[in-house]
Formats: C-alpha cells, sequence, structure tokens
C-alpha cells in the first residue's frame, strides 16, 4: 500500500466515525509562548482541552507536520543514526472534545490496525499506565480492562510515567496513554526473545506506532495537577512508522516517502545508500532535514540567528556538512531537492508546492553562504585534531570551539557533532567564557578608532540578501562619525543586509534598525567600494546589540516598478528608434524614472505614443522576472544581455530577464517578480540634456496616483470636519489620544463592572442536590464577557449548575455551564436547556454538554429565562 493510500485510508477511516477532517497547523508556531514549533497533533486544540474555547467539532482526524528540535520533544541528535527518528514527521491523529473517551479510542484504534490495515495482531504489543505516586496518580485500570477484551494479558505492558503519561511540555494539558508498539523482527529473531522484553526499550525493529492519551489534567507551572473541564481524547500515530510498517520494511527510510529522495541524492552524489554506516547515516540526515527545513520555509519561519530561525539553520548547516564532507557535494545542492518535496507532498500540504521556488532560493542563499566558510573550518579541524592528537588529549578547548564559530560559523552543536565522531569531547562551559569575553573586547573597541572606523564587531565580510529578503538580524561590524558643515551625521556597517545601496541609477534602500530597546531611521545607503554604508541619523546606545535590518518595503516596491519599468523602456526605444540606443545614465527612485539614451533628434509625439505603447503591452503580458545569478561573463553575453556603457563588470553577472525576445540586461538592480505589478506606464517629459544624448522622465502605477488624489480629497474632508485646524496632524492625533484614553477607561469600568457582578452572584449561589445552582439575569457589555463570566464561576463552585441570562448591550443572550460531573452522572445537557429557554427570548441556540449559549430577539423575555430555569431547577 502507498503512504499516499494509507494516508488517505486513515482521513476516511475517522470521517467513516463521524470525525472532521480538518488541515494540519502551520509548523511554526506563532501565538503560543510556550512554543517555537508544533511539536504534537494536539497543539492546535490547546485551547480547546484547557477549555479556553469551544471546539468548532466534537471529533476531529488530521495530519499534522510536527517538528521536534528542541525543548522537552528532540529527537534532533537521533536522527540520521538511526532509522526511525526524524525532525520533521507528519502525526495522523483523531481527537474527541468531551465526546468519546477510552472505550471507543482504544477499539477504534484495534480496528484500524489490524482489521483495515492487516497488521498482524500477534505482533502489536499494548502498554497502559501503572500509576505515580509523586502526582498521586493510580494505575489507569480502566484502560487495562479495556484492552483485556481485546489482546492477551501478556501482551498487556505497564508503563511509567516517562513511556506513559503524555505532557505536551512543563505546563499544558496531559493524560495517562496507551501505547501501541509493533515487533518487525524476523520470526526466528522473534522466537529468541520475546517482543515484551524490548518494548521501549530503543530496540530498531520494536517500535511504537500509536499513542493514545486520555486527556484529564492541566499540568501547572508548580508542577501541580488540575483537571480539565472536560475529558478528551487525542491520539498520535507516526506516519513514518506506520507506513515502514504496513509496507514491510526494516526502517522508515526504505518507504516510498523517502526514496525518491534517496535516489536523487545517489544520482547527484554518486554513491550508493546501504553499502556504508557512515554514508548511510549522511543519507538519512539529509532527506529527513530537508523536509523539516522546506515545511518550516513554506510557513514563514526563514533561517536567521534568532530562536526558531537559529533552529532552522542549525538544521541546514547540519544537513549541509553531511553532504559535504560524507558525500562530496562541494556545491550547494540541499535547494535542488525542493521540487520532489513539491510533488510528494503538494497534494495534502499545498503550502510547499506554491512556495516552490521561495523555498529553494531560501535554501541556496543559505548553503551558499554556509559553504564558503564550512571548507576552510573543516581544514581548521583537521588541524585541531592533529594537534590533539600529538598532545595526546581529547578535548576540544572553549578557546578553540569559539574560533570555529566566529570565523567560520559554526555552531557549538556542529562542532560538538564532528567532535564525537571522532572521538573527542567538547570544553562547553570555555566556550561560554570565551563568549564573554568577545563582549568585552567587543565594549572595548566601540571606544576605540581605527581610522576613521569604531570597530565593534570582528569584519568577516558583508552578506547581502536584498534581492530575496526585506528583513534581517544583523550586527553592526563598524560604525563611524561624519562631520559636515549641517552638523554630525553617522554610518554603519552590517555584516547581513537586505538594503540595497544606491548603484546603476537605482537609489539607495530607506527603513529602520530595530533593536529591542531602540529604533533608527536608515536615511540611505550608499557603496563604498565593495562596502555596503548605511547612512542613520543616530547612533546606536548599544552598537552590540543585534538589530532587524527591516527596509522600507512600500518605497522598495515603487522603485521597483521604476526600474523594471527602465528596462523595458530602454527595449521599445530600440525597437521604435533603433539599435543605436544606448544607455547614457538613470535614476530610479520611489517617485520617478529618469532615462538618459544616445539619440540625436527629438522624439516626436507618435514616437513617443509608440513607446508607451509597448511598454504597457509588455506589462500586461504579465511577464514573469527570469533572474540568472554569477553567470560568466561570456555566457551572458552570448544570450544577448544588454550592458551599461562605462559599467564595470566583473567574470560573473546577474541578468535579468522580461521575455528574452524583447528585454535582456545586465544589472544588479531590484525588480518586480511580474511586470503587471508595475500598473500603468506615462511618459512625462522627452527632451535634449547635451549633444547626442536625450532625457526621458516617466512614471509608473495609476494606482498610486488615484490613491494620492483620493487621499488630498480625503485630507481636505478632514480638515473641514475638524473645522480646518492649522496643525491638522496635531488634531486628530488629540482626538486619537482622547479616544484611547476614554476607551481605556471604558474598558476599565466594564472589567470593574463584570468583577462586581461575579462577586454578587457568588453570594447568591443556592445548594441543592448537591449542586452548587446560580440563576440570575445579569448586564454585560460584550458577549465575551457573558462567556469569560460563566467559566469564572465555573471554576470556583463545586458541581458548578450556571444558567445566566444577559442583557449585551440591549441583546439578549443566554449561557448555561455545568460542571463535567453532572453532565456524566445526572445526564445533563447545557445544549438541551439552553434551546428549552431561549424560546422565552424568541431564539436558538446550542453548543456542548457542558456549556451553551443562545441569542435572541426578546430583551424582555429574560425575565422569563431566569423564572422558568429556577422553576425548573430549584423547586
Amino acid at each position: 500500500m502507498e503512504a499516499k493510500i494509507i494516508r488517505k485510508t486513515f482521513i476516511e477511516f475517522f470521517e467513516s466515525k463521524k470525525h472532521q477532517y480538518v488541515p494540519s497547523a502551520p509548523i511554526v508556531v506563532k501565538n503560543d509562548p510556550t512554543l517555537m514549533f508544533t511539536n504534537a497533533g494536539m497543539n492546535q486544540f490547546k485551547d480547546a482541552f484547557l477549555g479556553n474555547e469551544i471546539a468548532k467539532f466534537p471529533r476531529v482526524a488530521n495530519s499534522q507536520k510536527c517538528l521536534r528540535v528542541s525543548g522537552k520533544h528532540n529527537d534532533l541528535e537521533e536522527v540520521g543514526v538511526d532509522t526511525y527518528h526524524h525532525t520533521m514527521f507528519e502525526m495522523l491523529g483523531n481527537w474527541s472534545f468531551g465526546d468519546y473517551f477510552k472505550k471507543d479510542a482504544i477499539h477504534w484504534a484495534w480496528e484500524l490496525l489490524t482489521e483495515v490495515y492487516g497488521l498482524d495482531k500477534e505482533r502489536l504489543y499494548v502498554s497502559v499506565f501503572e500509576g505515580d505516586q509523586g502526582d498521586n496518580l493510580e494505575m489507569d485500570r480502566e484502560a487495562y480492562e479495556l484492552w483485556k477484551e481485546i489482546v492477551p494479558e501478556d501482551r498487556i505492558i505497564m508503563g511509567s510515567k516517562k513511556d506513559n503519561f503524555w505532557e505536551m511540555g512543563d505546563t499544558g494539558p496531559c493524560g495517562p496513554c496507551s501505547e501501541i508498539h509493533i515487533d518487525l523482527r524476523s520470526e526466528e529473531e522473534r522466537n529468541t526473545v520475546p517482543g515484551k522484553d524490548l518494548v521501549n526499550n530503543d530496540h530498531e525493529q520494536v517500535i511504537e506506532i500509536w499513542n493514545l492519551v486520555f486527556m484529564q489534567f492541566n499540568r501547572l507551572a508548580d508542577g501541580s495537577l488540575k483537571n480539565l473541564p472536560a475529558k478528551h481524547v487525542d491520539t498520535g500515530m507516526g506516519f513514518e512508522r506506520l507506513v515502514r510498517a504496513i509496507q514491510h520494511k526494516q526502517s522508515n527510510y526504505d518507504t516510498d516517502l523517502f526514496a525518491p529522495f534517496l535516489k536523487a541524492l545517489e544520482q547527484k552524489s554518486g554513491k550508493t545508500y546501504g553499502q556504508d554506516t557512515q554514508t548511510d547515516i549522511a543519507f538519512r540526515v539529509i532527506v529527513d532535514h530537508i523536509r523539516a527545513i522546506s515545511f518550516t520555509i513554506a510557513d514563514g519561519q526563514l533561517p536567521s540567528n534568532n530562536k526558531a530561525g537559529y533552529v532552522i539553520r542549525r538544521i541546514l548547516r547540519r544537513a549541509v556538512r553531511y553532504g559535504y564532507t560524507f558525500l562530496g557535494f562541494q556545491e550547494p545542492f540541499l535547494y535542488s531537492l525542493c521540487g520532489l518535496i513539491a510533488d510528494n507532498f503538494g497534494d495534502i500540504f499545498p503550502e510547499v508546492r506554491q512556495q516552490e521556488e521561495f523555498i529553494s532560493k531560501v535554501i541556496l542563499e543559505e548553503e551558499t553562504s554556509f559553504l564558503r566558510t564550512l571548507d576552510n573550518g573543516l581544514k581548521r579541524l583537521d588541524q585541531i585534531k592533529k594537534e590533539l592528537a600529538e598532545q595526546n588529549e581529547t578535548v576540544i578547548s572553549g578557546q578553540t570551539a569559539f574560533e570555529l564559530y566566529d570565523t567560520f560559523g559554526f555552531p557549538l552543536d556542529l562542532t560538538s557533532l564532528i567532535a564525537r565522531e571522532n572521538g573527542l569531547s567538547l570544553d562547553e562551559k570555555g566556550f561560554a567564557a570565551e563568549m564573554e569575553k568577545q563582549k568585552n573586547r567587543s565594549r572595548a573597541a566601540s571606544e576605540q578608532e581605527t581610522g576613521d572606523w569604531v570597530l565593534v564587531h570582528e569584519d568577516t565580510g558583508v552578506e547581502f540578501i536584498g534581492y530575496d529578503f526585506l528583513e534581517a538580524f544583523s550586527h553592526i561590524l563598524k560604525y563611524r562619525v561624519v562631520k559636515a558643515k549641517k552638523g554630525e551625521s553617522y554610518q554603519v556597517v552590517l555584516d547581513k543586509t537586505p538594503f540595497y545601496a544606491e548603484s546603476g541609477g537605482q537609489v539607495g534602500d530607506t527603513g529602520w534598525l530595530i533593536s529591542e530597546t531602540e529604533k533608527i531611521r536608515v536615511t540611505d545607503t550608499k557603496k563604498e567600494n565593495d562596502l555596503i554604508v548605511h547612512l542613520v541619523d543616530k547612533l546606536p546606545q548599544n552598537p552590540e546589540a543585534r538589530f532587524s535590518a527591516e527596509v522600507s518595503r512600500e518605497r522598495r516596491k515603487l522603485t521597483m516598478n521604476n526600474h523594471t519599468a527602465t528596462h523595458l523602456l530602454q527595449s521599445a526605444l530600440r525597437e521604435v528608434l533603433g539599435d543605436h540606443i544606448q544607455q547614457r545614465g538613470s535614476l530610479v527612485n520611489d517617485q520617478l524614472l529618469r532615462f538618459d539614451f544616445s539619440h540625436f533628434s527629438k522624439m516626436t509625439e507618435k514616437e513617443i505614443l509608440k513607446v508607451e505603447q509597448i511598454v504597457n503591452e509588455k506589462i500586461r503580458e504579465n511577464i514573469h522576472l527570469s533572474e540568472q545569478r554569477n553567470v560568466p561573463i561570456e555566457e551572458a553575453k552570448k544570450q544577448g544581455a544588454t550592458a551599461l556603457f562605462g559599467e564595470k563588470y566583473g567574470d560573473f553577472v546577474r541578468v535579468i530577464t522580461f521575455d528574452p525576445k524583447f528585454s535582456v540586461e545586465l544589472c544588479g538592480g531590484t525588480h518586480v517578480p511580474y511586470t503587471s505589478q508595475i500598473g500603468l506606464f506615462k511618459i512625462i517629459s522627452e527632451g535634449s540634456i547635451s549633444s547626442g544624448v536625450r532625457r526621458i522622465e516617466a512614471i509608473t502605477s495609476v494606482k498610486a496616483e488615484e490613491y494620492l488624489r483620493s487621499q488630498e480629497h480625503l485630507v481636505k474632508e478632514i480638515q473641514e470636519i475638524l473645522k480646518n485646524p492649522k496643525d491638522l496632524r496635531q488634531a486628530v492625533e488629540s482626538l486619537i489620544a482622547e479616544r484611547n484614553d476614554l476607551r481605556k477607561e471604558i474598558e476599565a469600568l466594564h472589567a470593574e463592572k463584570a468583577g462586581n457582578v461575579k462577586q454578587e452572584l457568588l453570594k447568591s449561589v443556592t445548594q441543592t442536590a448537591g449542586k452548587s445552582v446560580v440563576i440570575a439575569k445579569v448586564a454585560l457589555p460584550h458577549a465575551d464577557a457573558l462567556k469569560k463570566l460563566a467559566f469564572e464561576l465555573k471554576n470556583e463552585l463545586e458541581k458548578a449548575f450556571v444558567i445566566l441570562a444577559a442583557d449585551v448591550a440591549g441583546k439578549p443572550q443566554i449561557a448555561v455551564i455545568l460542571d463535567e460531573a453532572l453532565v456524566a452522572d445526572e445526564k445533563l445537557d447545557a445544549g438541551q436547556i439552553v434551546r428549552d429557554l431561549a424560546k422565552e427570548i424568541q431564539g436558538g441556540g446550542g453548543g456542548q454538554p457542558f456549556f451553551a449559549t443562545a441569542g435572541g430577539k426578546k430583551i424582555e423575555g429574560l425575565d422569563q429565562v431566569v423564572e422558568k430555569a429556577k422553576a425548573q431547577f430549584l423547586t
């Protein structure tokens, strides 16, 4: 059975059990401070488990992209070394939110594995939680009894808290779990050693494939456990391991999930997988890591030196290093595998297909950058190993590890990995001490001048990434003060920059340098030889800080519009006026384009209109940018690329093409991805500037013009509304400030009122039949306040039974919330209750058994809601 069919079968099976299929959440976590990456299928449902929100569906199934390379769940060091751990993997899962629990979860898992997938029952083992005294938790007797109905007792294994109590992290939803393991060994091996003895003992052929987690608790920051509002099921089955079991393979990497990637690597490297242990590890590392890298980039996380970005950079460099050392790749190679990612995963995860080109470019840039220093770094490591051997030492000093980090860009974990491969260890404390020394040196260096420059960090060269990115995390290498009659100005040089420096007629970028403590405006960017210099409006308070270098996006976009239009203009001029047309100068900024060209007569109106027509036709054709970097100059010339007169070119050039039959130029500037982005081209002047040289000025994007006109009209309207103040900005800011102050005041009053309402309701609690009953009419500012109030009452009451008839900003709403014990023991249903009460306000509603809401039209019916509820539940 093919992997795609196995995944499809899983989804269809649970859809037949009335589960809703939901797409995978992003692998990069955005709004959860406790996680950088999605490390389990349940992450996107965390709020539903905690009771902070009501699940959209009571039963859900999906295939979730997961990444485990940091924090509590970190499999990075095992990846490639063994055959069943991965960085990025798919987690097949089914969930129940307060609906079914252990019985159905266990029976459906067994049905799917044995009856649908046809796995051998004799090879399967299950485990249950044995209890834990530290958490005062008893054995999961319920799960044990359920498994006894399915498998012989000698196949049920008692598991410790480590193996059979699942926790997402240090805090959060958790609970006992029941794992299903499979023994993939040969019959001979199975007869020699029982599979039961190898479960959870890191045996490569006796592996866990499915974990059924019974979410019952929330782990608090102090380590204690609190019961969740409802009991849930959260299962996770490693897709890669399942495919291996069904396809009867000895390794995850032998399945059709990885086979195309291994084959491609074999063809590229000339080596064969399966013939050498170390080479095989390299194969596995690369085919695993390319998935993790591609999926995280597709979900918006670029490699960087910060947090999640640094994790991805580490993974990428680990793959590059293995390919370089063991497969002989001296040039970038990872990026070429992106097409296979799109082909093999684009159906279930369309983002990797849609962003294939972008992902490939990002990886190529990262590979290129790292390979520049990897060769020298590895040579230095070889020298270090020889020196240690001569001295009969086995520990790489912290100072040496820091040299590799500072000079060659080796992350500490990469040096540590190479050390282990060679039987060496690493002085990590010494490395940390060297890092601190560097900070001290930077502080001292910032007080000393070398020529006009003040050194901040070791100058290892400047990397320009502005063709692909408009933001980068950067450090200041050096800065200087420039004194002039108008006062002092300041210039800084960054180690990595997305800012385009003025060149070839295109103006330099502007934007911001942003650290944790300050925001500095970049007013211009220029070149000084090959050095990219940023003009800033002030010096940073802490030059050592890491800055987010952010280009002004709108200004860059408008500049690109005009630059690409300049290329189209030159080709149109040659078509209309003749091949003698040569560029003699240009200016490209966000306002206009100015193009100087060789021609000996004034252009006629007809010629100008024809040029405009051709350029606008090319804009409407939506021609895609073809960009070639590092093209040998002779090859570029053979392509017919137009070079600028007087421009100095190196041996390798950048070729910009918009339709190879129309515009092919050597250019270092920035351009639009498609000509349609330009919108519209209009020549506003044509004239002579010197003998044989004429100048055209033009503008682009009629939408920009329309926008400016509409803004002008809007400003006039605002002026009239505000009685034509002398300082319009100040008047508007005053209004905004006044509004914000009033909003804060109102929110504070609402919070105070809601708190008072809760306290009054707690005083009115009626104890009846073992329930804490609150039935009342309240007035609240918004629906969220009603939900919040209901849950707060439930959390503070023992066996809460709460019905709130609420006047929410003049609209009638009802909320019913019940303790889970009442739902389970007394068969109460909040949804049924609220639907019945909603009749009094001419409305309807529903929800889950423990919480439901309703809205209506008849505000005066709220009193009847209270009376009816009291008559039903307090008598």
